[in-house]
């Protein structure tokens, strides 16, 4: 990596957190020299507007977080445990001030910023179809159940967690995330989880 890549890089590094907290609007290139020590001109050396960086440092964001979300997922060989350890992978965080850069980004962008909404609608797309994956393998290996919608179930754990991110965050307190963790776990052992297994003598349903 060159020079002049390493502090593009640095730069999205330190302005991930300062966007994720302040939103657009409220993140200035003012913070954005002092958090990265350099002047407006080597900022803008290496991006052609705040736009870009703000996109730039929402990507850098959302993936530290998803990639905190699937720690120990492959581990994990029943697919509601599997849906479940990504629930508490949620609710534990990384450590990204601000929490969610979804969430935060999905509402500074709503009033009018096409390439950060854009960038949310991607990521939105891509934890569905993350947790639909799921599903469908644990359908095809019998551990869901094979009546269950995918994308509804998917959406359902998605707005609970943001949710739950939603009220801890008003409230200044994680019970929020615990209480939904608690229910999430609840509603996926009662509604997801295939209470069906078969036995390998007989091959026949038991339950």
């Amino acid at each position: 990596m060159s020079k002049g890549e390493e502090t593009r890089q640095r730069i999205i590094a330190q302005a991930a957190p300062l966007f994720n907290q302040r939103g657009y609007e409220g993140c200035s290139i003012q913070d954005i020299m002092s958090a990265t020590g350099l002047e407006k001109g080597g900022i803008y050396r290496h991006f052609g507007s705040k736009e870009e960086l703000a996109a730039e440092a929402f990507d850098f964001a959302w993936t530290l977080t998803s990639t905190h979300r699937r720690q120990k997922l492959d581990e994990i060989p029943n697919h509601v445990d599997r849906l479940k350890q990504y629930i508490a992978n949620f609710v534990s965080r990384p450590r990204l001030p601000g929490g969610c850069p979804l969430l935060n980004t999905a509402v500074d962008s709503d009033d009018g910023n096409p390439i950060l909404r854009e960038k949310v609608r991607k990521a939105l797309r891509n934890w569905k179809s993350l947790l639909e994956n799921i599903l469908n393998e644990g359908i095809i290996a019998g551990t869901i159940r094979p009546n269950i919608d995918p994308l509804k179930v998917a959406s359902v754990l998605i707005a609970g967690l943001e949710g739950g991110m939603l009220i801890s965050r008003i409230e200044r307190s994680d019970r929020g995330l615990h209480n939904t963790l608690e229910f999430l776990d609840a509603y996926l052992e009662m509604e997801v989880r295939n209470p069906i297994k078969i036995s390998k003598k007989s091959d026949q349903p038991v339950r």
